[in-house]
């Protein structure tokens, strides 16, 4: 049986929707879709021109309406969108323009229509095209079947580079399908494949084929809603957000339930699944509704309270009212304050003290929504009793990624019993299959398990342990870890210990302090959370802490702002600040253990009882979904804690267990060791790449390399990997042999794929698979730890005195070329050594300060300055073409990070060539620069 086509799959893609009742419209180019467009609007605001007698605009009248849409980012676009338009018409009246229903989203123009062609950069056909009254909203790109479906999302981000423009800047939605694996995303350039979605019934049940994913999702209705109400404009990242199949169907739980009943409920979203998003997205949409009066997020914790507003204002600042004190929860229950984040404590304190609740009694009967967060704590006892008590037209939802059941329990007390029945499950198990978390690399700890809390000695093979296995754990220091000990006298014990060893690794802590030692939950092993007290024991040993930390990162901290010290803590272990040193290894007790949400964090260390939501709360601050590398969450515990573990899987799973924890390293090495096997059998030595000549065999090595390469990446954090095990039938030397004949092939290919088909069309319908089609996978072979300061700090440790000299010297290219984006600058670095330290050995050791370090950062920015220019000199002279047209597309490649090759063009207009020899020309000058480029832009 053939293969469907992908115009076969395009083809029954638009039937499919011209039976839900999309209109086809055949669009040739943009001044057809233009016109298109006019028409379109005129009939979805055929009412509002009614009103001033027209039925039509005139022809400058929509130029307005172009000219108005034409400017701003794409972000900005996408609030006109949803905007309306004042026009003011040709004969002196105003009327306001409807681009998108949000109220009535089914009310609105569908339309679809394929191989529109637009003209950009280069000139590009785009497979199908959903437009809702006229504009391109929705962009639907295919492969057919057997495809890679990343193919097509590399096929979109090249679309961004150079064709996109226009009215195709209004696109809010892409999917992406190769006829089985079917997929969508927000229209977010370069975010990654990882941030593409598949859609789902409410029970969380993949749509993959494109046919069922059309029918659901596609939608008029569906889809009308998911862009009026479920994309999310972020503020703070000036971006398009979707929601994601389980945040929606939660959310619309929740609406149903506030709409048509008064009854509660809670959602059971596993930890990691993006509930800041879902939980302000409802308490929005819940504002907007008739007859609520106020909606209120609950949190447990003053840092959660701060911590929850950052991320609300991201979204949407100022939507949110936060609450500093009870005075000002007071005053913003008596405003006009639609949403407002508070504590519980706070919210307790307002109406059980007769000071504050005496000024509440005008709103006891508003009808007020409350939304707990984390809904598994601090919901069991008298607070949350008041709460309820006191307000008389209240409804309560909770959010929650590891509901209280009979088995973990502390007091009989249930979720279930507090908030009544779970509205929608998205479980571990559902978040690992979608990869929207990653699962658990769960290790135990071969030395020492004796637990004492005193027994120094094992404390200190602890403490060795994990400093000598930092940088596998991490990947050499581009993630980081945190360590849980049991008590805080423990903590304090691990912290001057780690001290005592001069750790090379920034090492810091934070606890909290009651009047006894231990604050955890009997149950869980998590502490509440309440802050550091001067007045109690222990404050000391936290002011001590907080001094190295000063020390280590010249701040200012103490005690009486420890809250400040907390948010810096915070911030330096999420390494956000490319300038701001970050925070390696963290030692806790309770704090960070729940609510701490780090992308960067991938390693728990673990010396602490942990049971049941308390235990899967903790291994869940390390399974973020970040890159490639980071492959799953890595736990390593110091104490016997499968049983636990195998318990809380178990219940937070509802018995789907599989793919939680990752496979035992015997089994990952079997893998690994059959997969290089029959790796090799096709290629035995490294030198057999180079005589392969066709594109397809080069095709089949990368991708049976590629495989090796990921298995490599995930077999090398666990703890018993050696790459010296004489079982591997690839050793670590053939291994970097191989990886360099891949990075060749990739460099060879780039290099070589310029602008050759700059006038041709995007569009290669059914070609057969090529280069061009695969991801290289290149972020597994490089580390953001090895940039400019790292190799500059290499370089300042050189003494070209020493007798191995020429040995440390080749070492710092060597882990260059290693590196898959370092390794085109190597030529640049060997000059500058050379330069710098070959040529003036008396000067880089004069230069050197007391400390042994020496500045070389101007003095590197100073070489790449000089280096670059005469490239272009070199370039210029070579070429024959002014270097001020050179100098003109480097400036426009940084300003816009798109290559304007219509500079070199028109350069080459001047000159006698014919069209294949200016197209090769075009091709080489281009070429050189696109190298040029990638050598000398390093930050």
């Amino acid at each position: 049986m053939p293969i469907q086509s992908e115009a076969a799959l395009e083809k029954g893609l638009i039937e499919a929707l011209q039976k839900m009742s999309y209109e086809y419209v055949h669009i040739e180019e943009e001044t057809n879709l233009k016109a298109n467009f006019k028409k379109q609007l005129e009939i979805h605001n055929k009412k509002a021109l009614a009103e001033i007698g027209r039925e039509h605009l005139t022809d400058s009248e929509f130029d307005k309406v172009l000219i108005h849409l034409e400017g701003g980012t794409r972000f900005e676009k996408a609030k006109k969108l949803r905007d309306l338009y004042p026009l003011e018409t040709e004969d002196g009246q105003r009327v306001w323009l409807q681009f998108l229903n949000k109220k009535n989203w089914c009310q609105n123009e569908f339309q679809v229509s394929n191989q529109i062609t637009i003209e950009g950069r280069k000139k590009c056909r785009y497979d199908v095209t959903i437009l809702i009254n006229g504009l391109p909203l929705v962009q639907i790109e295919l492969k057919r079947r057997g495809i890679e479906l990343k193919q097509a999302y590399n096929q979109i981000q090249r679309y961004h580079k150079t064709s996109f423009h226009g009215l195709f800047d209004y696109i809010q939605i892409f999917v992406i399908s190769n006829g089985v694996n079917t997929r969508y995303f927000a229209n977010n350039p370069n975010q990654g494949f990882k941030f593409t979605f598949n859609w789902t019934d409410k029970s969380n049940n993949p749509f993959n084929e494109l046919s069922l994913f059309a029918a659901d999702f596609l939608d008029k209705c569906t889809l009308g809603k998911m862009i009026s109400k479920y994309v999310v404009m972020h503020e703070g990242d000036k971006s398009l957000m979707v929601l994601r199949p389980y945040q929606y169907y939660a959310v619309e739980e929740i609406l149903d339930k506030v709409q048509n009943t008064n009854r509660n409920g809670y959602i059971w979203h596993t930890t990691g699944a993006g509930k800041t998003l879902t939980s302000f997205k409802t308490a929005q949409l819940i504002s907007e509704l008739d007859g609520i009066d106020k909606v209120m997020f609950v949190v447990d914790r003053h840092d959660l309270d701060t911590q929850t507003q950052s991320e609300y204002d991201a979204f949407e600042p100022g939507a949110v009212d936060n609450t500093s004190d009870t005075s000002e929860l007071i005053h913003r229950l008596q405003s006009d304050s639609k949403i407002i984040i508070t504590t519980i404590q706070k919210l307790n304190t307002a109406v059980t003290r007769p000071w504050y609740s005496s000024k509440l009694q005008q709103i006891k009967d508003s009808r007020i929504v409350m939304i707990f967060d984390e809904c598994h704590r601090s919901h069991f006892g008298d607070s949350h009793r008041n709460i309820v008590k006191f307000f008389n037209n209240l409804q309560i939802f909770g959010f929650t990624g590891t509901p209280i059941f009979k088995e973990n329990s502390v007091d009989g007390h249930t979720t279930k019993g507090i908030f009544g029945e779970c509205l929608h499950k998205y479980l571990i198990k559902d978040a690992i299959a979608d990869e929207n978390v990653l699962g658990f690399l769960v290790e135990y700890y071969h030395g020492n398990t004796e637990v004492n809390n005193g027994h120094q000695s094992r404390m200190r093979e602890i403490a060795q342990f994990i400093l000598n296995n930092y940088n596998k754990s991490t990947y050499d220091g581009e993630f980081d870890a945190l360590f849980a000990v049991q008590s805080v006298p423990m903590l304090v014990q691990y912290y001057k210990i780690f001290k005592e060893l001069n750790p090379k690794i920034r090492i810091g802590a934070i606890f909290t302090y009651a009047s006894n030692d231990s604050q955890d939950d009997e149950i869980t092993g998590i502490s509440s959370g309440s802050f550091v007290s001067e007045r109690v024991a222990g404050a000391d040993d936290m002011e001590d802490i907080i001094k190295d930390y000063n020390e280590m990162y010249g701040t200012s901290f103490s005690l009486q702002n420890f809250r400040a010290y907390y948010d810096d803590v915070n911030l330096r272990l999420k390494k956000k600040k490319p300038d701001m040193l970050s925070l390696d290894l963290c030692l806790v007790v309770g704090m960070f253990l729940t609510g701490f949400d780090s992308k960067k964090l991938n390693t728990l260390y673990i010396d602490k009882n942990l049971e049941y939501h308390g235990l899967l709360q903790a291994f869940s601050r390390t399974n973020r979904v970040l890159n490639e590398r980071k492959r799953f969450g890595k736990i390593v515990c110091f104490r016997d804690l499968k049983a636990n573990v195998d318990a809380s899987i178990k219940l937070f799973s509802n018995g789907g267990e599989e793919g939680i924890i990752r496979e035992p390293y015997e089994t990952v090495k079997k893998e690994y060791v059959n997969l290089t096997k029959d790796f090799l059998s096709h290629y035995p030595d490294s030198r057999v790449v180079d005589y392969l000549q066709s594109e397809d065999d080069k095709r089949k090595f990368i991708l049976a390399f590629r495989d090796i390469i990921r298995k490599h990446a995930e077999i090398q954090i666990y703890e018993d990997f050696n790459e010296e095990d004489p079982d591997f039938p690839m050793d670590e030397q053939l291994y970097m042999d191989f990886r360099s004949k891949y990075l060749d092939i990739h460099d060879t290919f780039v290099d070589s794929k310029t602008v050759q088909d700059n006038a041709q069309s995007d569009y290669n319908g059914d070609a057969e698979p090529s280069l061009d089609d695969i991801d290289f996978c290149l972020e597994l072979l490089h580390s953001d730890i090895i940039n400019v300061a790292y190799i500059l700090s290499l370089i300042a440790d050189l003494n070209p005195n020493a007798e191995d000299y020429p040995e440390k010297r080749q070492e710092i290219l060597d882990t260059m070329i290693k590196d898959a984006e370092l390794r085109s600058k190597t030529q640049l670095i060997d000059g500058f050594i050379l330069q710098t330290v070959d040529n003036d050995k008396e000067g880089f050791m004069r230069n050197k300060k007391a400390d042994g370090s020496i500045d070389l950062e101007e003095r590197l920015n100073q070489y790449i300055r000089q280096e670059k220019g005469r490239a272009i000199e070199r370039i210029a002279e070579e070429e024959e073409i002014p270097i001020e047209v050179i100098n003109k597309f480097l400036s426009e490649y940084d300003y816009v990070q798109k290559e304007q090759t219509e500079i070199i063009q028109d350069a080459l207009k001047g000159k006698k060539l014919g069209l294949v020899a200016r197209r090769r020309t075009l091709n080489r000058i281009v070429d050189r620069l696109r190298n040029l480029i990638r050598t000398f832009s390093w930050d």
